[in-house]
């Protein structure tokens, strides 16, 4: 031992050297850029640049990386020292909805949410104690197995093929919802890059992704994920504390920004006793009851409509309107449901936004409000109360326990010397995470002034461009309409989604481009980081754990290694495609799969690990039952679904919205281990007297 000391304190110091090297050329890259940009380079290209360059690094990385070692390609030789492998866990969990959705989540739900919204603060809280299970329960004793995989537990622990299969099919599951949140991300984030299309924006930055994961599996990963720590890190820290500056005269935004919150209170009294305010809100309540009444009969409101378009246009054309007119009214004919079941299903959520736009604020929460309603009010308030309340904690369990389940997380801690470097490791990336949490409510707050203070009160005819270039990357990011047609922006009528608040935060603040460009890089780091490990937790489950295995040698074959990789290119290619149908916001898939994963792992992995009475029947039994009632609820409890079905929005069990699914699935999978494993224990007491 004290022969390889000296060896690996020199190992240590060349990989810090390399460290600061690479973050000195990265400052002096970015120099460059701002030089080049006050020199007139144009903005079109900053983008592709910072993209271009972003990709190829990661992928100069993997290809030096690259190995067909079966202990690399799965563990990464097990030489990873504990802050290296902090960086990197903390890269692979600060994804694109932490980076990109968290402070939108904070600027559109507030600290504590609504009825209808957990609050954002519950993000912070319940993805940074996750850690904490993970350092006191899961990591240090899976570690001192030696093993490869999360599902490898499950088949030393409970032995039998059945075991280790659900385990790997619940992997393939939740790691395959959050990797199409990721790639949504990446295309996001590429396509406002480099200007083209959202779907070919997907297939630039999965190239990238293949390029790091394809070749060297967790030692490139690992290595990619250090670097691009740092440029996610630079990326958050920049802007959040230019902004800071800008507005309060301290770059230290977690430290200064409460000086923010009381002149929003301020502000958002005025917005809502504002008459301009209340003229939208009025508009939008009118709105939500002309969809209501259309949804009492969808198909003869659908025919009503399409007959008035039609008038319209004729008499247009019979006047001799504007061609402008003509085609506005034409778009509005071609965007009519096709159906009465389409018109069902789109009216009944645009009446539901309508009247969330109805409310004061625009349907947004008081930013720093405790929780929503009154604790000693009306018993509507003290409803809306506990609603709201209850909620709060359901999306914080779900993502303490789901954090403590995530099998690309959990196998990050397999890659370290000794169990005693695993618990550092935790250490550091609780640290490294902190970094960015931290500062996420922080830059929530200054958005949120900023869009108060410098656009609200603009005229139409003023507002930036910015708002226009991120509506064409995708509508649903930003939506900005003079309802009440006076020329003048309200509050009310301006929605930004949660997927745009940080990209846009250079933008919004006034900042040089390049500080947008390097934020695009940040949120492609942090997605490609992400979608790295998931890619690889999936190909691992799918060639590794899930055929019928004879001993642990057969399954380390380089053979299974190269099969590995061409089932991690499929698994992209089809995460690709669905990620191009957008089919949610990233915090929301992100949230689904944190239940799913805390329902079908976490009751499993506790008893496995704390109490030797649990059998692999009852283990079985208990992930079936976890995720079949996580996955039932969110069906059950879906807006979009209910709507597609024709059903009326509601079916939530104790006001629970579908994303906090976990809180049902959790409790039923230790109930149901604990009940299947008493009554083994009994059958094979019962066995033993008689024979």
């Amino acid at each position: 031992m004290s022969d390889n000391a000296p060896i690996a304190r020199r190992h240590l110091w060349r990989l810090h050297r390399h460290l600061l090297l690479f973050v000195a050329g990265f400052a002096v890259f970015l120099l460059l850029m701002a030089w080049a940009e006050r020199a007139g380079l144009p903005r079109g290209l900053i983008g592709p640049i910072f993209l271009f360059l972003s990709v190829m690094m990661y992928a100069v990385i993997g290809i030096y990386a690259r190995s067909g070692d079966p202990e690399d390609f799965y563990v990464a030789g097990r030489r990873i020292p504990p802050m290296y492998n902090g960086m990197a866990t903390a890269a692979d969990w600060i994804s694109a909805a932490s980076f990109i959705s968290l402070s939108g989540a904070l600027y559109l739900q507030g600290f504590s949410g609504t009825a209808s919204q957990p609050g954002g603060l519950a993000y912070v809280l319940g993805w940074t104690g996750g850690f904490c299970l993970v350092g006191l329960l899961i990591a240090p004793r899976l570690r001192a197995m030696r093993l490869y995989t999360v599902p490898d537990f499950f088949a030393l622990r409970f032995g039998g093929h059945w075991p280790r299969l659900l385990a790997a099919a619940g992997a393939v599951m939740c790691s395959f919802m959050y990797v199409v949140a990721q790639i949504y991300g990446v295309g996001l984030i590429a396509s406002r890059l480099t200007g083209v299309q959202f779907e070919i924006g997907i297939l630039l930055g999965l190239g990238g992704v293949l390029l790091c994961s394809f070749l060297g599996g967790m030692r490139a990963v690992t290595w990619t994920q250090v670097v691009q720590y740092v440029v996610l890190l630079l990326a958050f820290m920049i802007p959040v504390s230019w902004l800071a500056y800008k507005q309060v005269g301290s770059p230290l935004a977690p430290l200064v920004y409460g000086e923010q919150l009381g002149k929003i209170d301020s502000m958002e009294r005025e917005l809502i006793a504002s008459p301009a305010e209340r003229e939208v809100r009025r508009i939008y309540a009118e709105r939500a009851r002309d969809y209501a009444e259309r949804l009492r009969d969808p198909a003869a409101a659908l025919t009503r409509e399409r007959a008035l378009l039609d008038e319209r246009i004729r008499a247009l054309r019979a006047g001799g309107a504007d061609f402008s007119l003509v085609m506005r009214a034409q778009r509005e004919r071609a965007a009519l449901p096709p159906d009465a079941a389409a018109a069902r299903e789109q009216w009944s959520r645009d009446m539901l936004q309508a009247r969330e736009r109805a409310k004061p604020l625009g349907g947004l929460p008081r930013h720093s409000q405790a929780f929503a309603g009154k604790p000693d009010g009306t018993p509507a308030e003290r409803a809306e109360f506990n609603a709201s309340r209850l909620n709060f904690l359901a999306l914080m369990f779900c993502l303490m326990v789901g954090t403590a389940s995530l099998p690309h997380l959990l196998t990050r801690f397999y890659t370290t010397p000794s169990v005693a470097d695993t618990r550092r490791s935790v250490a550091w990336s609780l640290l490294f995470v902190a970094l960015i949490y931290l500062g996420a409510p922080a830059l929530a707050v200054l958005v949120k002034y900023e869009v108060m203070q410098g656009l609200v009160g603009s005229s139409f005819s003023d507002l930036p461009s910015w708002i226009a270039q991120w509506a064409r990357v995708d509508p649903g990011l930003i939506s900005v309409q003079d309802v009440n047609g006076d020329g003048i922006l309200q509050f009310g009528e301006i929605y930004l989604g949660a997927d745009m608040i940080m990209l846009a935060t250079p933008e919004l603040g006034g900042l040089p481009y390049v500080v947008s460009g390097l934020v695009a890089a940040g949120g492609l780091a942090a997605a490609l980081s992400t979608a790295d490990g998931l890619l690889l937790t999936i190909s691992n489950a799918l060639m590794y754990d899930m055929p019928p295995r004879h001993g642990q040698a057969a399954a380390l074959t380089e053979n299974r290694v190269i099969l590995s990789k061409f089932a991690l290119l499929a698994v992209a290619m089809v995460a690709a495609a669905v990620a191009a149908f957008k089919p949610a916001e990233i915090i929301s898939l992100v949230t689904a799969s944190f239940s799913l994963a805390a329902a079908t792992f976490f009751p499993a992995l506790v008893t496995g690990l704390f109490w030797r009475r649990a059998t692999g029947r009852a283990v079985v039994a208990g992930m079936i039952a976890g995720v079949g009632i996580t996955l039932l609820y969110m069906l059950l409890a879906s807006p979009a679904l209910r709507a597609w079905w024709g059903l009326a929005p509601g079916g939530l069990w104790w006001g629970i919205h579908p994303v906090s699914a976990g809180f049902f699935g959790v409790p039923a999978g230790f109930v149901t281990i604990a009940l299947v494993s008493w009554l083994d224990g009994r059958a094979a007491r019962r066995q033993e007297r008689s024979s």
